[in-house]
């Protein structure tokens, strides 16, 4: 449903999971349907999505990038991102919550060990758990307390993705004795979890995001995922590629959305200019300005998009190689998502501005619901801002420097 066509499962995923190529797409395309149907209705009652993923557990989405083996879907990480991308040019709030459940579901994988990665995943497939929370850092940090032969969880996560609706959060927390920093994850229902919902975002409203508290919540051995240091000595090049991963996943949410306004606004005019209704008081399709206007962002959105493509294929790539990549190849891979996240950036931002302009004071209908588009895609840019990725991009071009190992506060 987008302008810029989305990556689909490739020739070695299809084999492997038994499915026809065009199997998830297809999936993809029909539940993003489903959700376009509503969307406005849905965004503006602005209620926690509980609805919106039995939606997306119901077509098997939730364990996509779980393997066959595992009860999971088998898909690769360019079939996640075509997912990603048509849910979220239909409803860009979902589109965050499951960009943010892909990455911390699949987040053990990196972290942990293969025994206990596997186990996650074989309990998140069976029992279709939807995953929330977030591993960027904040000013006050979670902390982890030795208690017995476990640990016990204490601070306040400020605003977090999918809380709201997740059956497991992952988060970042601190070791109170070393200072060093984990990845964890409990139980939403867990006793000494408390979840709100007074985000009160003015975009992205069905993300399920709000702010937790933990309250000694015990967390054992097993639950801490892995280290999240950024000290070389102790970070892998593979488990770097965290912070990629991350950051494609946000590309793409942003493409989605800025393909999703185009295509929307695109049938609006066409409507409006029926002949049955010749005096709607929007410019013509055939006016110079609005014809210049949907060419630039046409450009934005499929230059966007073919930066976001070759990044995908970067990152599959570093995790082929595994425990082979080098920090090189890491930091090449990074910054190739760093200028596909800035192009997304602005591709969404140009996007879901100018087209409000082309169809004129019509999209001030709060009926219509075109200023969702605007609202989320600037609220997801505040959050994860351009400028860090701008530096990135040239500090490596002029000075050969790596991007530092940073996860997005939402991915």
């Amino acid at each position: 449903m987008g302008v810029a066509i989305a990556p689909s499962v490739t020739a070695s995923d299809a084999g492997r999971t038994g499915l026809s190529r065009t199997h998830w797409p297809r999936v993809a395309r029909e539940t993003a349907d489903d959700l376009a149907t509503d969307a406005v209705a849905r965004e503006q009652a602005g209620k926690a999505p509980f609805d919106e993923v039995a939606r997306l557990r119901e077509a098997g989405l939730l364990t996509l990038l779980i393997p066959r083996e595992l009860g999971g879907g088998g898909a690769d990480w360019s079939t996640a991102c075509g997912v990603l991308r048509e849910i979220a040019a239909a409803d860009g709030a979902v589109g965050q919550l499951l960009a943010c459940h892909y990455f911390l579901s699949w987040s053990a994988r990196l972290f942990a060990g293969p025994a206990p990665a596997e186990e996650i995943e074989r309990k998140s497939a069976a029992q279709q758990w939807c995953w929330g929370g977030g591993l960027g850092g904040q000013d006050l940090p979670l902390t982890l307390t030795r208690k017995g032969a476990g640990y016990v969880l204490n601070g306040r996560q400020n605003y977090a993705t999918g809380v709201l609706v997740a059956d497991r959060i992952a988060v970042r927390a601190e070791r109170a004795d070393t200072g060093e920093t984990f990845a964890v994850v409990v139980d939403a229902t867990c006793l000494g979890v408390r979840i709100d919902d007074d985000a009160d975002t003015f975009g992205q409203r069905l993300a399920a995001g709000g702010n937790v508290e933990f309250d000694a919540v015990p967390v054992a051995t097993k639950d801490i995922l892995g280290s999240l240091s950024e000290d070389e000595d102790v970070l892998s090049p593979r488990t770097a590629l965290a912070s990629p991963i991350g950051r494609l996943l946000s590309a793409q949410l942003l493409l989605g959305m800025a393909e999703g306004m185009l295509a929307e606004a695109r049938e609006y005019g066409r409507a409006a200019h029926s002949p049955w209704r010749p005096n709607w008081p929007i410019g013509s399709l055939q006016d110079p300005h609005v014809l210049t206007t949907y060419g630039e962002l046409t450009v934005l959105a499929r230059s966007a998009s073919a930066l976001a493509d070759q990044a995908v294929t970067g990152v599959q790539a570093g995790l082929a190689r595994g425990e082979e990549l080098s920090f090189d190849e890491y930091a090449e891979i990074s910054v190739l998502v760093a200028m596909a996240e800035a192009a997304a950036s602005k591709a969404a931002q140009e996007s879901t501005t100018r087209a409000l302009d082309v169809i004129g004071s019509r999209s001030a209908s709060a009926r219509l619901g075109f200023d969702r588009f605007w609202r989320n895609a600037r609220a997801h840019t505040l959050y994860e801002p351009v400028a860090p990725r701008l530096r990135d991009v040239g500090d490596y071009f002029l000075n050969g420097a790596h991007p530092a190992f940073t996860l997005p506060a939402r991915p």
